[in-house]
């Protein structure tokens, strides 16, 4: 059977836009604020010239500004890192010797660890922290006897309730983990013109929306679904191939090949290519004009960190296809976000792996320009047979690779590109425990909210856009009875230099928290007027305290390459298409990434999706083909996930490719074609076999 070139170019194509457009609403730890706006200053003595352009660029925030952050990571901090109570010392982690190291517990790297577990792999992960989950974590405090669970970072997330086309759901699936929870179906909004709810799963309940809320209701319906109608291929792509196909080396042609169909029957895929992770305002501004929907479609992508200028088009695929089915809904775990973390370490066991908190990672270790372990802050060495995976944001990566005088120049020229990407501010947080004796929620339906105070401004400034979340409306097992927590957190755009002058605990920097949060209490004060008389106790988490606790550097919301041009280090795809991301490969042979550095960006889904692609790569392609089989069995929406026929059509033509010679231990890089592992639980040497 001959499978032409436009086909084979169509499947990388298909590949890349449906993963992308998969994972593409995962809110990660958004934030956004209301209220008068307070204007920037720094709290030490700085002079015009001394002021940063990072700074500069939040004190006047015009809507159409896109607003990101710079720092020279091979330059030591002006200040020493306050270090906080509750987060361990990263003194633990023992030494040993395993097939794959993954450094950080985040979604991604707990998904890359778990699946690589089930491929067969003996895999350590190794988080710093004293909690699994990264910035999906929980944390308690006793207050009265009794006991306040708040979450830290992710609060919205569509699609775990049931087999979906989120790429974290389909992991637990996978893994065969379940994950309780609590659903709810609109997200709430606090705007300039008074307090509305986007309706999730209801095409009628939104056209309705629009026709009391946007200034020309009609009108707005017929772009809606005009900007529906341009994005359709692309958006139909979400369910002929998905992210778990994906795999960094030749092998996608095998296991993406299911995807051949559905180019064959739209041709059109082809010219709409670059648009998928182009900028989306581009094709917004040329069909959309109602202000309300305009904005309406902003906040939707500022999840990625980005407004409608600065996003891929991807990232808008998914709400267009899923949000409007009647299933769709979003999702509170039971016993708090910390479960998305605790799902995937109990897949990572349940075959053999092994997760070591406390155990922090100084340096990775190489020898002949190969990764082949990291040493630990306690001085213990473990080494990796086949690779190490930093699921570390890429500037705290690089300051895991030890400079050399005799190192690689291309090792050097990627560390120090790595080190100055651009990247999103920081975030600020306001934990609340309230009475809510006698309180009224009855005007709201929803535990999710968005606070906007002026459309005229950025999206992205932390004075103007927040989020507060109410889980125990849903979750009663997260303070006791007669009680509410609520998390309520900026938008990724708090200029880190005003506060790492500051000591915590100081009069100065206690009083700059209580200016900066000051937002974040009226924003709640929209929905809950009395909510200061009825706090039990208050909690604020400047971006210092976000930095030590979700292992963040300067408590950044993530990298922050805008879309419409191809990031630094972003491989060979880079070159023939605007690819916003760094490679998940490094010049490190045996060392790669995932997170949402890399594709497919920020979000829950999509760390985790980035984790599984990572998985993917280091294992046989028979193995990957072997897994999507096994999950495409598991529901009838996973059905897709299988190559089926055409998948054994490519796979005696990559299958030698697999994986590539990089992350190839010795005895393996001369062979073709080398048997795959069984890579299920059933075998009870699991953790004592080598993936290949």
């Amino acid at each position: 059977i001959m499978i032409g070139p436009r086909y084979r170019l169509a499947t990388v194509a298909l590949t890349l836009l449906a993963a992308a457009s998969t994972s593409a609403f995962a809110p990660s730890a958004h934030p956004f604020s209301a209220v008068r706006h307070t204007p920037l200053r720094s709290t030490t003595e700085e002079t015009a010239t001394d002021k940063t352009t990072n700074v500069a660029q939040t004190e006047d925030t015009s809507r159409d500004k896109v607003m990101t952050f710079s720092y020279d990571m091979s330059m030591e901090p002006k200040y020493e890192k306050p270090t906080y109570p509750g987060t361990g010392n990263g003194l633990s982690g023992d030494s040993g010797e395993y097939d794959i190291i993954v450094i950080g517990s985040g979604m991604g790297g707990l998904a890359c660890a778990s699946l690589s577990a089930k491929y067969g792999s003996k895999v350590l992960c190794l988080e710093s922290h004293i909690k699994v989950g990264g910035s999906a974590h929980t944390f308690s405090r006793m207050h009265d006897g009794g006991k306040y669970s708040f979450e830290v970072g992710p609060s919205i997330f569509e699609g775990l309730d049931r087999p979906s086309l989120n790429p974290l759901r389909m992991i637990f699936d996978i893994l065969e983990e379940t994950m309780p929870v609590k659903t709810y179906k609109g997200l709430g909004y606090w705007t300039p013109s008074g307090y509305w709810r986007f309706p999730i799963g209801s095409r009628e309940g939104f056209e309705q929306l629009l026709m009391e809320q946007a200034e020309d209701g009609p009108k707005a319906i017929k772009e809606w679904n005009a900007l529906r109608d341009r994005l359709k291929t692309l958006g139909g792509s979400t369910t002929a191939v998905a992210l778990l196909n994906l795999r960094q080396d030749l092998g996608f042609l095998s296991t993406t090949a299911g995807a051949l169909p559905f180019v064959a029957t739209h041709p059109d895929v082809f010219a709409d290519l670059p648009l998928t992770f182009d900028d989306l305002s581009k094709t917004v501004d040329e069909i959309v004009t109602v202000p309300f929907l305009r904005n309406f479609i902003d906040t939707m992508c500022i999840f990625c960190g980005f407004p409608a200028k600065g996003a891929m088009t991807a990232h808008l695929l998914y709400i267009l296809e899923r949000f409007f089915e009647e299933t769709a809904a979003f999702c509170v775990p039971i016993g708090g976000t910390c479960e998305l973390g605790n799902t995937l370490q109990r897949g990572l066991e349940k075959f053999g792996g092994k997760l070591q908190l406390n155990a922090h990672v100084e340096e990775i270790l190489m020898e002949d320009g190969r990764a082949v372990g990291v040493k630990l802050k306690n001085g213990n060495i473990v080494k990796a047979k086949k690779a190490v995976v930093s699921n570390a944001t890429p500037f705290d990566t690089v300051k895991l690779l030890k400079k050399k005088d005799d190192e690689p120049k291309k090792l050097t020229a990627w560390r120090d590109t790595l080190g100055k990407l651009p990247r999103h501010g920081a975030i600020s947080h306001l934990f609340l425990a309230i009475d809510a004796k006698d309180l009224d929620l009855s005007h709201i339906q929803d535990p999710a909210h968005l606070v906007v105070q002026d459309w005229d401004r950025s999206l992205q400034d932390s004075q103007n856009l927040c989020s507060f979340f109410i889980p125990s409306i849903l979750d009663k097992s997260l303070c006791p009875e007669g009680k509410h927590v609520i998390h309520v957190y900026s938008s990724g755009g708090e200029p880190y230099e005003p506060w790492e002058k500051l000591k915590p605990g100081s009069e100065e920097y206690e009083a700059y928290k209580e200016e900066r949060v000051d937002v974040l209490w009226k924003a709640v004060e929209r929905c809950i007027p009395d909510v200061r008389d009825r706090v039990e106790f208050s909690i604020i988490g400047s971006p210092l305290a976000h930095e030590a606790f979700l292992r963040r550097d300067r408590g950044t919301y993530g990298m922050a390459w805008a879309a419409g041009s191809s990031a630094p280090e972003s491989g060979l795809l880079g070159n023939v298409l605007p690819f916003p991301f760094p490679n998940l490969k490094t010049p490190v042979d045996g060392l790669l990434r995932c997170g949402d550095s890399c594709f497919p960006g920020i979000g829950t889904p999509s760390a985790a999706a980035s984790g599984a692609i990572a998985a993917n790569t280091m294992t046989h392609v028979d193995n990957h083909l072997q897994l999507l089989k096994e999950a495409s069995e598991k529901d009838p929406l996973y059905k897709f996930l299988n190559p089926g026929f055409m998948g054994q059509v490519y796979k005696p033509l990559v299958q030698g490719f697999t994986p590539s010679a990089e992350l190839r231990a010795d005895r393996f890089v001369g062979g073709a074609g080398v048997a795959p592992v069984d890579y299920t639980a059933s075998d009870p040497t699991v953790s004592d076999r080598i993936d290949l």
